[in-house]
């Protein structure tokens, strides 16, 4: 049996089990007198909902139950509230509208769940509730920050007052107009980081279940974030948390989509309490587009400014983002904590004034993606920096070469207070940059011979490690000599299940093949943060080494008494507890037995930790790619990565997490974006005939480097993981798109850089 070291590439166990087909998704599960849910959703973005008839529906073939709106009070069911309800740097409440979990009086955007028909087949669900007549009073709708921003606009809040639900200020305002007023230039952009659809693999689901017996509720579901979203929805219920368990099979795939609680959560929970079975829904793809959070969609106006030199001297954004009809999970913190972390990314900025926005609109609710606050911030920053260079005459790359945070000034402070531990940011820079370049020009120079038009565009991301602050594991020994170990923490496709106990085979010396690994059930553990912000091996992996610490000073008890020696004679290395310089020792599986059967404490350890400190995953990210002028076609032809993520506990599986996330920042570059008629707020992009994901033929190639310089604030010295390709993608490529085009006097361009962006970018402008 094996004995794993952190740094070694194990495959991925579970890997086993998904590609021989024998993985267990939400719609695998079957229970005893299951039925089937099938929700009616609004079919206006805004509007008065003057009644919703349920009446035919009830006497419908197969039908159980139809819940409306107008049940809920009756029922006991308390409207959703977002994880956070204050901004806690101002104390200022944020305003939201109430969402109930059916629509009651008022809709907000189409697919906003209305009814919900319990059958005993999908199919009698489907065809009830086509026989639900709805009595709406349209309203107009909003669909764009500056609509809802608007004079006169109509209010999407309850209280009828504008459409705002943060206005907050951060940084040194009287530093920054100083010095953006002697600056020797200032350059300014307003750039729209647009709206996305994450999609993952499975689509979200859930089976909810009622004990009456007990008056205990279960969900299986594909989610992630166990324990956050099961509070939210066990105060709708009016039940108690201990009272609801809420358990996710495997997961597949999640990008943050799946982070916060979702009406649907609390309506089946609510449903099978009413029909006393099993009550399962699994969304249809087009009924995600219209129900599951998007991501992004955030507009700014920001200016740089530089002296004669080069060097960056302030920063100064309004940034506005669209939260969508309603304030879900914690997408409130996204603007006041993410955002505004790091404004100035890797860069020395001496002065940083950001005031920060965020509005509601007649749309699908945002939640989370990759890197949310920190993509948006490395957009407006590196965008700056390449417009900079061209209206300065300066070189791009040396602009950031002369403003990059120096390695020997870590820990480093930013103007906003944010303190980076570690960090070779220059060393990263040029190894990304001697990779990229090597024989560039003569690639571009047969692009032009051959009439097309090659550019290079270059980003260096940052971000700081957020997501829950506390985590909790458990060890436990096992009689049969295995070892049980449980996280708060959440897998949904990441590796965990290997990486997890690699890092507990690598502290404790067990074999590899003794370790179970259990996870995504609220019952099994008190609490836990999920899988968010790149924190799980931080969090989960601080927790595993304070464990082991405990585990190994309870273990030298017991072995010193068997051993016949000393406490403090007593090392232990590799799994053995040894008398100091002799070649006694015990292992540590046999001390594990003797505690189990002896008098004294045993050595199954639980243990909570709470973050002070945050990792900064970082790196540069450099795309090369070709232009058809004439169609206005863009090849994404290289695509080079350094990146620094501390020290790895498994390089095969996180060179896996890198390219899954260099694809998702790909798709935004290439061709992911949502549309809305402005009009009347309906979705354009419901389906994938409309939008576009990317393809296996549009991915190159990845070279892909790591530079670890291993992070101070943890034992394991690990810095978050899995985001960078989704923060710094999208630059990277649309600078690379302007960099191709610029010898056509093109200098600004938002993207998706379809074909039809490009050519009207190079025709019209």
């Amino acid at each position: 049996m094996a004995k794993l070291k952190i740094g070694e590439a194990p495959k991925r166990i579970e890997d086993t089990r998904f590609l021989m087909g024998r993985g267990r998704y939400l719609d695998d599960l079957v229970f005893d007198g299951m039925v089937h849910a099938v929700f009616l959703r609004s079919s206006h973005a805004h509007a008065h909902l003057r009644g919703v008839d349920a009446a035919a529906a009830r006497t419908a073939p197969g039908v159980l139950a139809v819940l409306t709106g107008a049940d809920q009070d009756a029922a006991g069911i308390e409207p959703l509230q977002p994880y956070e309800r204050v901004n806690v740097y101002s104390n200022e409440p944020f305003r939201f509208p109430t969402q109930y979990a059916l629509a009651k009086d008022r809709v907000r955007y189409v697919g906003e769940p209305i009814a919900l028909v319990v059958a005993e087949s999908e199919t009698a669900a489907r065809d009830a509730a086509e026989m639900i007549p709805v009595d709406y009073d349209p309203l107009p709708a909003l669909t764009t920050i500056e609509a809802a921003l608007a004079p006169g606009a109509v209010s999407i809040i309850d209280d009828e007052s504008r459409n705002i639900c943060l206005e907050w200020q951060v940084g040194d305002k009287g530093a920054t107009d100083a010095a953006m007023a002697a600056a020797a230039h200032v350059t300014r952009l307003d750039l729209h980081n647009h709206r996305v659809s994450v999609n993952p693999m499975e689509p979200r689901g859930a089976i909810g279940i009622h004990d009456p017996e007990q008056d205990k509720y279960t969900l299986h579901l594909s989610a992630q974030s166990l324990h956050m979203a099961r509070d939210h929805v066990a105060a709708a219920l009016g039940a108690a948390p201990s009272k609801v368990r809420f358990h996710a099979p495997d997961v597949g795939g999640g990008f943050g989509q799946k982070n916060f609680m979702y009406p649907e959560q609390v309506i089946l929970l609510w449903a099978a309490r009413v029909v006393g079975r099993p009550v399962k829904w699994v969304n249809a793809r087009s009924e995600g587009f219209t129900a599951d959070h998007p991501a992004r969609d955030h507009t700014a106006q920001a200016e740089l400014a530089l002296d004669e030199d080069g060097n960056f001297l302030a920063l100064r954004v309004v940034g506005w983002g669209n939260l969508g009809a309603y304030l879900c999970g914690g997408m409130a913190r996204i603007h006041t904590e993410q955002f505004a972390t790091l404004p100035g990314g890797p860069y020395v900025l001496p002065a940083v004034y950001l005031e920060v926005g965020a509005g509601y609109t007649n749309t699908v609710p945002i939640g989370v993606t990759r890197g949310p606050g920190f993509a948006e911030s490395a957009n407006i920053l590196e965008r700056l920096i390449d417009l900079a260079a061209a209206e300065t005459g300066h070189d791009r790359l040396e602009l950031r070469r002369r403003n990059l945070m120096p390695a020997t000034a870590m820990p480093f402070k930013n103007t906003v207070g944010a303190v980076v531990d570690s960090g070779t940011f220059a060393d990263n820079l040029a190894e990304a940059i001697d990779r990229a370049e090597a024989g560039f020009a003569e690639r571009r120079s047969g692009a032009e011979a051959r009439g097309y038009l090659r550019g290079l565009g270059f980003t260096y991301h940052i971000k700081a490690t957020f997501g829950a602050p506390e985590e909790n594991i458990e060890i436990r020994f096992d009689a049969d000599d295995h070892l049980t170990f449980t996280t708060g923490t959440q897998s949904i496709g990441q590796g965990h299940e290997t990486t997890f106990p690699q890092i507990v085979s690598a502290l404790l010396g067990i074999p590899f093949e003794r370790i179970r690994y259990r996870d995504s059930d609220t019952d099994l553990i008190a609490k836990g943060g999920g899988h968010g912000s790149s924190r799980a091996t931080y969090m989960a992996g601080t927790a595993i080494h304070k464990a082991v610490q405990k585990i190994i000073a309870k273990g030298t008890v017991i072995a010193a008494q068997t051993l016949e020696a000393a406490e403090t004679d007593i090392e232990f290395d590799d799994g053995q507890f040894r008398i100091a310089g002799t070649d006694r020792g015990i292992d540590i599986l046999e001390v594990a037995r003797l505690a189990r059967e002896g008098d004294g404490e045993s050595l199954d350890t639980y243990q909570d930790f709470t973050r002070e400190a945050h990792t900064f995953p970082n790196g540069c990210h450099i795309a090369e790619v070709e232009v058809d002028p004439d169609t206005g076609r863009m090849t994404i032809e290289r695509y080079t990565a350094v990146d620094d993520y501390g020290t790895i506990v498994n390089p095969m599986v996180i060179e896996g997490q890198v390219h899954g996330a260099i694809a998702q920042g790909l798709g935004q570059a290439l061709k992911e974006r949502v549309v809305y008629e402005a009009s009347t707020g309906q979705l354009l992009t419901g389906s994938f005939m409309d939008y576009g994901l990317p393809r296996a033929d549009e991915v190159p190639a990845l070279d892909v480097t790591f530079n670890e310089i291993p992070c101070t604030t943890n034992p394991l010295g690990t810095k978050g993981s899995g985001e960078a390709g989704a923060i710094a993608g999208f630059p990277a490529i649309i600078n690379a798109v302007l960099d191709a085009l610029s010898p056509l006097g093109v200098r600004d361009f938002d993207g998706p850089a379809t074909p039809e962006n490009v050519w009207r970018r190079i025709n019209l402008s």
